[in-house]
């Protein structure tokens, strides 16, 4: 069985909108398992920019 490792390496080379037929099952439940990690990955550091440009805007806000 493949290690996240081998699985992420696998999918190194996807790019948005690539023709997916010569995927297997597998592949794709794979590939969709890791695209829905990284999703989450960047809605947690988006979150957390949008965190500290509120934390230096209320630092620096010279209105009040």
């Amino acid at each position: 069985m493949d290690t996240e490792d081998d699985i992420r390496k696998k999918h190194a080379n996807y790019v948005l909108g690539q023709d997916l037929s010569s995927l297997s099952v597998d592949d794709l439940d794979e590939l969709t398992d890791l695209l829905s990690q990284e999703i989450s990955r960047l809605k947690e550091t988006r979150s957390a920019k949008s965190e500290h440009i509120s934390a230096a805007e209320a630092l620096f806000n010279t209105k009040g």
